[in-house]
């Protein structure tokens, strides 16, 4: 389906659009279609200077803006009807009497171009298929033969125009490729707003991220830590240094840490002992092993356990 030339709405130049997706190629710009737009102002503005250029039709035909285009981008069905006619293709309405069985047999026409308010779509058979080639699309949207009349019976309920087109359509690329290799869809092109909707949610929580993943991320690391008793734990080991806090294991641990131990002790206690006489001690020999370290703040293996625990499990 890459072969189809399909052209994505871009402001209101649907007619554009619609006329190069049936010709399937870039024919017409939005000059050319303007230029059309002028020659049938210029043309009706002749004929109602038949009646005089004073008269008060005339004069308020002058003030009136163009009936075939306007800024943003819209033109008539006229306009259409002229460019197709640039083709030798004409545009029928499909209820008329010169459209004949279309409405009965839609599956035997080439194509249809449907206008409801300001916007136009093409219907075109490529190949043996039929495709919506609306620009409000992100793509081309295959439509088979049964379904083709059912759609076309739900854009007339919807306020659609159907027109049928008459004439022999230029060759196309896609046309004789789709003859050989028939399309295949699996998922049908969204619309061109809602897809833009979506990549807005994706962009708020990251590149490629949508709230879906997002939410599993929350859940999978809820998960990882739900086995963890961490609350209980660190109560535990806080009680654990409360208790440990004697004097005994405190001096001991000074003793350990620090060259000199009788700076660590009260500064009365410490004044008492210097004005004291010392007993003469022997030398003895300084040992060959260090003193062994001292046990792990029981806090500080809480932390180290923890540590290991989120390791093994990530």
């Amino acid at each position: 389906m890459d072969s189809i030339f399909h052209e994505k709405q871009e402001g209101s130049l649907c007619a554009q659009h619609c006329l190069n997706s049936l010709l399937q190629g870039s024919y017409f710009s939005a000059v050319d279609l303007a230029s059309i737009a002028q020659d049938l102002d210029d043309v009706e503005g002749a004929h109602m200077a038949e009646g005089g250029v004073d008269s008060v039709e005339y004069l308020r035909f002058q003030e009136q803006p163009s009936t075939n285009m306007d800024d943003s981008g819209f033109f008539s069905v006229q306009v259409i009807s002229k460019a197709l006619f640039v083709w030798e293709l004409v545009s029928i309405p499909i209820g008329s009497s010169e459209a004949g069985i279309a409405s009965v047999y839609p599956e035997r026409e080439c194509a249809f171009i449907c206008n409801f308010r300001e916007h136009w779509l093409t219907i075109r058979k490529l190949g043996n298929q039929w495709f919506n080639l609306n620009s409000l699309l992100t793509g081309p949207e295959l439509i088979s033969d049964t379904y083709l009349s059912m759609f076309l019976a739900q854009l007339q309920k919807e306020g659609y125009s159907i027109f049928v087109i008459r004439g022999s359509l230029p060759e196309c690329e896609a046309d004789q490729l789709l003859r050989l290799i028939p399309a295949v869809q699996t998922h049908p092109p969204k619309l061109l707003s809602d897809d833009a909707q979506s990549s807005n949610q994706k962009a708020s929580t990251g590149v490629g991220v949508t709230q879906d993943d997002l939410q599993k991320a929350l859940e999978a690391s809820r998960g990882l830590t739900s086995g963890y008793k961490g609350d209980d734990e660190l109560q535990a080991a806080i009680q654990l240094s409360l208790r440990d806090k004697t004097p005994g294991l405190h001096n001991r641990q000074l003793q350990a840490i620090s060259p000199h131990p009788q700076k660590c002790l009260p500064r009365q206690k410490r004044k008492k002992r210097e004005n004291s006489p010392q007993p003469r001690r022997e030398l003895k020999a300084i040992p060959t092993t260090l003193p062994r370290p001292l046990l792990a703040h029981p806090v500080q293996s809480w932390l180290n356990r923890k540590r290991e625990n989120y390791w093994t499990v990530v």
